[in-house]
């Protein structure tokens, strides 16, 4: 009975076997098994760490048809065509295989000269020209490859990280909200248009959500130039900040300036720490331009700064505060020298022309002055330009 049983079990798992073992299971398995292959080595690819074999298959594919297309009918499908898998080459491929791709390319080349025949018996041939800008155009794709290889990342991964690192710093760069009574607001130019500047701000609410901390800070150069020291000192001061007395602020970001060791090492900062009760504020300086304080009162603009060097200039530095208040309608307004200083002007007139323009939005409010302002002061400035507005409403 129990060998009885025993056989049967054996024959079903045989017949299981055999129906696993059948020509549509076997082609199912393989199908899934080159599934998961092409997806991981797509995904690797674009993550900069895989094989670019199906790149490289794909755009060698295309230069038969190409060189086919053209020997039929050259006037539809020009000889200079062999450009376009180059250029994609450029875009998508290493080095090494991108050899290959130009390899092929030539074959076809002279695949087509020779079908064609001599470029002098009509048009539509492979000309010189033809030849001059494919070779060309190989060239920069070479160039092109070649940094992408340095640098590595691919194509698509590359833009991809330069877009989140400007995100990274707008989000970085945004001000904590306020409590009832106060405003703020900040607007950012950098140079040229681009998208990435040396000017940074870091906030945070500390004390309890009581005392406001704001670092605006100017690194030295402008636009892409300064916008990766900009990024990592962006990070570094938003550890910093709030982890720190705020006397102790301004010698801890000096002394992280100094250890980089960087060529262009130096930067200039301001450190607002603002008490959001009373109006009592402390303002730190390094080499930065003053900040200024509307007095509702008088309503005229005072010069607020502190005294400290440049950071990354000299370990040791002593950054001493200047006190104030901003009293209800009082504005406090911090920014660059971008926004003040040009080579046909000094510092002096150009705080008298921002101050000049700021007096038009006493009236009304500064709700929305901050981007005008720069505007109207430093428009076609070709420097990097910061402006921030503290008010306390009346």
């Amino acid at each position: 009975m129990e060998v009885r049983g025993a056989g049967r079990a054996r024959r079903e798992r045989g017949e299981r076997r055999a129906a696993a073992e059948t020509f549509t299971a076997r082609m199912k398995k393989r199908l899934h098994r080159a599934r998961i292959v092409l997806r991981k080595s797509g995904v690797d690819y674009f993550r900069g760490d895989g094989s670019d074999w199906v790149a490289l298959t794909g755009l060698l594919l295309t230069v038969p048809l190409i060189t086919a297309g053209t020997i039929i009918n050259s006037v539809w499908c020009a000889p200079a065509a062999l450009v376009l898998p180059i250029v994609a080459g450029g875009l998508l491929l290493r080095p090494a295989s991108l050899l290959g791709l130009y390899a092929a390319s030539a074959v076809a080349l002279i695949v087509e000269s020779v079908q064609l025949g001599p470029y002098t018996d009509g048009p539509s041939r492979v000309t010189p020209g033809v030849v001059l800008v494919v070779a060309a155009c190989g060239f920069f794709g070479l160039i092109i490859a070649q940094f992408r290889s340095r640098v590595g990342v691919p194509w698509r991964g590359g833009s991809t990280m330069l877009f989140d690192l400007r995100e990274r710093i707008r989000v970085q760069s945004k001000l904590p909200k306020l409590p009832r009574g106060w405003h703020r607001e900040m607007a950012l130019r950098p140079a040229g248009g681009q998208s990435f500047s040396g000017d940074f701000v870091v906030a945070a609410r500390t004390n309890g959500g009581r005392t406001l901390e704001v670092v605006l800070t100017d690194v030295s150069g402008k636009g892409m130039d300064a916008g990766s020291r900009a990024l990592l000192l962006s990070g570094a001061f938003g550890g910093l900040l709030g982890s720190l007395p705020p006397h102790s602020f301004l010698p801890a970001a000096n002394g992280y300036l100094l250890r980089q060791d960087w060529d262009e090492g130096f930067a200039t900062s301001i450190h607002l720490v603002l008490d959001l009760e009373t109006g009592d504020y402390e303002l730190f300086s390094a080499g930065h331009p003053p900040g200024l304080q509307l007095s509702a009162g008088s309503g005229r603009w005072e010069e607020k700064t502190g005294h400290g060097p440049l950071l990354g200039v000299y370990d040791g530095a002593q950054f001493d505060p200047v006190k104030g208040m901003l009293r209800p309608g009082d504005v406090l307004m911090l920014f660059t020298d971008g926004l003040v200083e040009t080579s046909e002007r000094d510092i002096a007139e150009g705080i008298d022309r921002l101050t000049g323009e700021a007096d038009r939005y006493v009236a009304g409010g500064f709700h929305g002055a901050a981007w005008h302002l720069i505007e109207a002061v430093a428009k076609d400035v070709n420097d990097d330009r910061a402006l921030l507005l503290i008010c306390r409403e009346a």
